[in-house]
């Protein structure tokens, strides 16, 4: 038997958590269940992201990428520390 559950939640949040479900293709209401279920079986709440970087970081990551590539800002491989440090220095 289904049952309705009122909460209070700021504006913003309902439309965030309402713009995530639609990107997933799922109703909100079946998302707040899915929690819910989890939530009275495990007694636990865990919080989660995809983490997808930001514009900045992506170019950061990119022009890393093609520094790597072409092998432009690269250090040499070392076996110890004093050997890295030595080097670092003569830079």
């Amino acid at each position: 038997m289904k049952t309705i559950l009122n909460i209070k939640t700021d504006k913003a949040v309902k439309l965030a958590a309402k713009k995530a479900a639609d990107e997933i293709g799922m109703p909100l209401g079946t998302i707040v269940n899915a929690f819910l279920r989890q939530f009275g079986r495990d007694k636990e709440v865990t919080f989660s992201t995809s983490l997808h970087p930001n514009k900045y970081l992506r170019d950061i990551l990119d022009e890393a990428e093609q520094d790597i590539k072409n092998g432009k800002n690269m250090s040499p491989a070392f076996s110890n520390a004093k050997d890295a440090v030595r080097w670092l220095n003569s830079k």
